[in-house]
């Protein structure tokens, strides 16, 4: 498989996924690939080891998943949590708590609780990972509506490639609640991970070559039905063909950027 010349590489170095219904990327991998049948039963929500067991009770769904998968990603890289940069993305943070703050701003104001308008804002999660690796060095945190998790991977990426260093790329969402969720759906609970590193180490598991082109959306690689099947609607649903070539170990992913721009994706061994 053949790169643009015009592309850069990057290695992925760890891996996280987590979904109801494909609970950690060893049974998702397997499930990816068609190879074994997913839980009939989705699975509880991860308690991200990394938090102390009260904050672990009171941490929101997007704190909880997005801090599983990032911790799993920095575990199969052998990398040191409190020392790589990062970048977050997630479609429209926590819709949950923006729903109960809408209802409780509308109906009862004086009753509005200040840690649900502490985990509201959308960098929340990035924040929860900061505090509980100890990390000081700079994340990002990404919205970019229905192109946001090729708009997160492109500024991972870039920081990889401007920076010569390691970057952890976390994309997640969550359930929609209440009114807003006949404006903006999304289902069930949905994270991916990725840490990308500029050259080849001893924990590489794919290189990816990239590149930004005008394209189409009929262009845009469509995930697998039985894998769309498997999230159930969740916003993040676009990171699916990125992670079922990873579960393959090879392929051309076209993600979306914007109406009329990709990011075009070569998946290989690490070693081609």
């Amino acid at each position: 498989m053949s790169s643009a010349p015009d592309a850069r590489s990057a290695f992925i170095d760890g891996i996280g996924f987590w979904a109801s219904r494909m609970p950690g990327w060893e049974s998702a991998a397997g499930i990816l690939r068609g190879e074994v049948p997913p839980p009939t039963e989705p699975a509880r929500r991860p308690a991200p080891s990394l938090l102390p067991p009260t904050e672990r009770r009171r941490a929101p769904d997007t704190v909880a998943i997005s801090l599983e998968v990032a911790a799993r990603a920095c575990e199969s890289a052998a990398v040191d949590a409190s020392r790589i940069a990062s970048v977050f993305a997630s479609t429209h943070g926590d819709l949950a708590i923006s729903d109960y703050m809408c209802q409780t701003l509308a109906e009862t104001p004086a009753l509005t609780s200040p840690t649900r308008f502490h985990n509201s804002v959308h960098n929340a999660a990035a924040g929860y990972w900061t505090i509980a690796t100890g990390c000081y060095a700079p994340y990002t945190a990404i919205s970019a509506f229905n192109d946001t998790f090729g708009e997160g991977l492109l500024e991972a990426l870039t920081q990889v490639a401007t920076d010569g260093a390691p970057v952890l790329y976390v994309a997640y969402d969550i359930e929609a609640r209440g009114p807003m969720a006949t404006i903006v759906p999304s289902r069930g609970l949905l994270a991916a991970a990725l840490v990308l590193s500029p050259q080849r180490t001893a924990a590489s598991q794919a290189r990816l070559a990239w590149r930004v082109r005008p394209g189409q959306p009929a262009e845009i690689t469509p995930a697998r039905p039985a894998s769309l099947a498997l999230v159930d609607g969740n916003c993040m649903a676009p990171c699916l063909p990125l992670f079922e070539a990873l579960a393959d170990g090879h392929g051309l992913v076209e993600v979306s950027l914007a109406p009329q721009l990709l990011l075009s994706l070569d998946l290989m061994p690490a070693g081609s």
